[in-house]
């Protein structure tokens, strides 16, 4: 399904067999929605379940413009009111969970609950660089390019050989990117910085990372739970893609973080 959101030709999904309170998954940088599938199917028989492509990623259009994280943020703002959602469950992977945090700080009424899966609370400044680098790589090669050393950082060897299935769909959402969709949110990225207004955040929130991610290293997520009051923090075996490669574990633990916010 398709709604212009702020100019913007969006695609979503939503499931709401369960018609219970609503349920949204936002994806990561070069990905799309299809990266929650499993999370869906878990989720829709007791929640009103929305995913949806970022810009410039799966079957959203590409902006025109430069664009930041806290614009993403007023993307889904906006969606939510168009499709009647007072408020959500917000659950976000990545650039996901820098969009999410964004939601909670400039639309806390529309957050019942923040969860942040591998995203930082700022962009270090000697990293930004590396995401204009990235972005300008992605912009002359396209993201075909970047597919192997993404599926690197994203998953671990061990998940990557034990599920070529996995890893083949996720390849072909990276190269399905398209270039400049991908550059013009590499660069939101790089300018990412929540950390003066975490700790106005009062929706109960948790924060997940991978053991094993080298792009979000725990301790850089767990600056996102220090700094959030009364925030918890969990850590599961698994690289950036912790919702794919612990996925029975990762839908217990939101399931009973959910569970205890009703």
């Amino acid at each position: 399904m398709q709604l212009t959101i702020n100019r913007i030709d969006t695609r979503y999904v939503l499931d709401n067999e369960g018609g219970g309170p609503w349920l949204v998954f936002i994806h990561q940088l070069a990905g799309d929605l299809s990266v929650w599938d499993q999370m869906a199917g878990y989720f829709r028989h007791g929640f009103t379940v929305l995913r949806y492509d970022l810009r410039g990623h799966g079957e959203t259009a590409v902006s025109p413009d430069a664009f930041t994280i806290d614009d993403l943020a007023d993307d889904l703002a906006t969606l939510l009111d168009k499709l009647g959602a007072p408020s959500a469950h917000v659950v976000g992977l990545s650039i996901g969970g820098m969009v999410a945090q964004k939601l909670a700080i400039n639309h806390a009424d529309k957050v019942e609950t923040l969860t942040v899966v591998g995203a930082p609370a700022f962009i270090l400044e000697d990293a930004r660089p590396t995401f204009a680098q990235r972005a300008a790589s992605v912009r002359e090669n396209g993201t075909a390019s970047i597919v192997d050393t993404t599926l690197e950082r994203w998953l671990t060897p061990d998940f990557r050989k034990a599920h070529p299935e996995v890893v083949e769909q996720i390849a072909d959402t990276i190269s399905n990117t398209p270039a400049e969709g991908f550059a013009r949110a590499a660069e939101a990225v790089s300018r990412f910085d929540a950390r003066d207004k975490l700790p106005t955040v009062t929706k109960r929130t948790l924060v997940v990372a991978g053991q094993h991610d080298v792009g979000t290293p725990h301790a850089a997520s767990k600056v996102v739970a220090d700094v959030v009051p009364g925030a918890r923090f969990e850590l599961l075996n698994a690289a950036h893609l912790s919702p794919v490669e612990e996925s029975q574990r990762f839908s217990a633990l939101l399931g009973d973080f959910l569970r205890g916010s009703t």
